[in-house]
């Protein structure tokens, strides 16, 4: 937990949240993976507010972190949830009216979904996002689910998300193997998005195929970038900050804020 935790209200939830060169009304926006919280950006966010000259902010989702709970199961529209109700909420309380959103796998799905109706969104990095459902998000899905079981999973997980951390897993990894989750799919929606995206995910992510990329750049109205980083996984902001950090940092630099 960092010394500038605050909490907002969204709707009825209260949500951790947190600043960095901050606040602002123009900001990076980090929306965390699945299985993530505020903490779980580690300093990302403090090193990108510091290379673009952006402010930077992030929250945890209803159920993640500190963030006040949730009651099982997740709607299979969960994500619409997110980004039709909360994260305009989040916006609004944060006085945030420019926004460069910069998700993370279900962060990255939730930002291209609010980037195609919010008009506060002016740019979107997605990192391992998914628009579609597909086996290998499965198998990932599967091994986690071993790891949950036979591992210390839970109890390095607890240190970040606390009295959320059943609920937290349980909500991401029950909810993808889910019989009404199998077609899900988002790809018809994209054509409302019309600000610049910058598509990223490792070569080798456990949890999603290139057409993943593929299928966001060329669903998208807006200008689009595609970059897949070799010898990476799931997790681009950790394993290839480098690479990474050059290319948000010139995409940032080319919008209009």
């Amino acid at each position: 937990m960092t010394d500038d935790t605050f909490y907002i209200a969204a709707g009825d939830h209260r949500l951790e949240a947190c600043w960095w060169a901050g606040p602002a009304t123009t900001a990076l926006v980090f929306l965390h993976e699945g299985l993530g919280c505020v903490d779980l950006w580690r300093d990302v966010p403090e090193k990108l507010a510091r290379s673009t000259g952006l402010a930077a902010f992030a929250y945890s989702r209803p159920g993640y972190g500190r963030s006040s709970g949730i009651v099982l199961p997740r709607p299979a529209d969960y994500h619409a949830v997110e980004a039709d109700d909360i994260l305009p909420a989040v916006l609004g309380a944060a006085g945030i009216e420019r926004a460069v959103l910069i998700g993370h796998s279900d962060g990255g799905t939730i930002a291209l979904m609010t980037a195609a109706k919010d008009p506060r969104i002016k740019g979107a990095v997605t990192m391992a996002a998914h628009v579609f459902n597909e086996e290998i998000t499965l198998a990932g899905i599967r091994e986690a689910r071993r790891a949950w079981e036979t591992t210390n999973l839970r109890e390095k997980l607890r240190r970040y998300h606390g009295d959320n951390v059943d609920a937290a897993f349980h909500g991401w990894n029950d909810t993808w193997q889910r019989p009404d989750f199998a077609d899900w799919n988002i790809e018809a929606g994209l054509a409302d998005v019309r600000c610049p995206v910058l598509v990223v995910q490792g070569a080798d992510d456990q949890y999603g195929s290139a057409e993943q990329v593929h299928a966001i750049a060329r669903g998208v109205a807006g200008p689009a970038q595609e970059l897949i980083l070799p010898d990476c996984g799931h997790s681009p902001h950790l394993e290839a900050p480098e690479p990474l950090f050059a290319a948000v940092n010139q995409f940032v630099a080319g919008l209009s804020l």
